[in-house]
């Protein structure tokens, strides 16, 4: 005897660039767009009907139509806009998931000023909307990922619990460096995210780059307690951070001392300190 469990399909990893052609200036997004549904596909798997089977294809095809028909402000928006976008002529389908990701570029400077149709591919850095769509409601989590940083003083791990396994030294003053995976989610139906995001990722930085830090763990919820301060908006802020180490070398066989000059950054291993901060 065998039923079929939790099951969803959708379109992932969709390229879209939209160029808006403004008078003597251009704006650029550069989105990868995800599509899942969720819902009655029960025949489908077990019958192979599909009369109920939305094609991946369309919702490719949808994202590119949506961007055509509206203009992309916020990658809240957007999202939304897609992920309603499915329920009402679709009544096998209960829940609609859309994720946009968006990869920044910045305008080429000529003779001092931005040119207004020329551009240069920013950091790693992404910004990032899911919008999942269920019935009337509609829930919206923002973020941010690979958001790389790095302070070389301001940091220290002391006191930690130790075994007989334990070799790490302990040190007052350290290189803190990582790449950021953040996610909020809001707690008033009013928003504009992309003013929101402005200010979170402001508040993020800042408190990163100002807080005396005993651990990685200390500067996640200082970052996640300054964001709920400063962004009334934001009902639950989560951080997963990549502690990625950079190793003092030992120049002694050179005969060479290092006053916490010389470094190796490592890729792996690595360690990983997660943590959400709730109002």
């Amino acid at each position: 005897m065998t039923r079929l469990g939790e099951n969803g399909y959708g379109k992932s990893r969709v390229r879209l660039v939209k160029v808006s052609r403004r008078e003597g200036r251009h704006e650029l997004r550069d989105l990868t767009v995800s599509v899942r549904l969720e819902g009655e596909f029960e025949d489908a798997h077990v019958r192979g009907d599909n009369r109920d089977v939305l094609p991946t294809d369309t919702m490719k095809n949808t994202v590119y139509a949506l961007a055509r028909q509206i203009e992309i402000e916020a990658i809240e928006d957007f999202a939304q806009a897609l992920a309603t976008h499915f329920l009402p002529d679709n009544p096998a389908i209960n829940r609609a998931r859309v994720t946009v990701r968006e990869y920044g570029w910045n305008r080429i400077p000529v003779g001092g000023r931005a040119h207004p149709h020329a551009f240069v591919r920013g950091s790693d850095e992404v910004d990032l909307a899911t919008v999942t769509a269920e019935g009337e409601s509609v829930r919206i989590e923002s973020g941010i990922d690979e958001l790389r940083v790095l302070k070389t003083t301001g940091s220290g791990f002391e006191g930690y619990a130790r075994d007989r396994y334990t070799t790490l030294r302990e040190t007052s003053d350290r290189v803190m460096a990582t790449a950021m995976r953040v996610r909020w989610t809001y707690g008033l139906t009013e928003i504009s995210p992309g003013e929101v995001r402005g200010r979170a990722r402001e508040t993020i930085l800042e408190t990163f780059a100002e807080h005396e830090s005993r651990s990685v763990q200390h500067t996640a919820y200082a970052m996640g307690e300054a964001v709920l301060e400063r962004c009334p908006e934001i009902d639950a802020v989560a951080f997963s951070l990549p502690n990625k180490h950079h190793l003092l070398v030992d120049l002694a066989p050179f005969g060479l001392d290092n006053p916490n000059e010389i470094f190796v950054a490592t890729e792996e291993p690595y360690g990983l300190i997660e943590a959400i901060v709730r109002r």
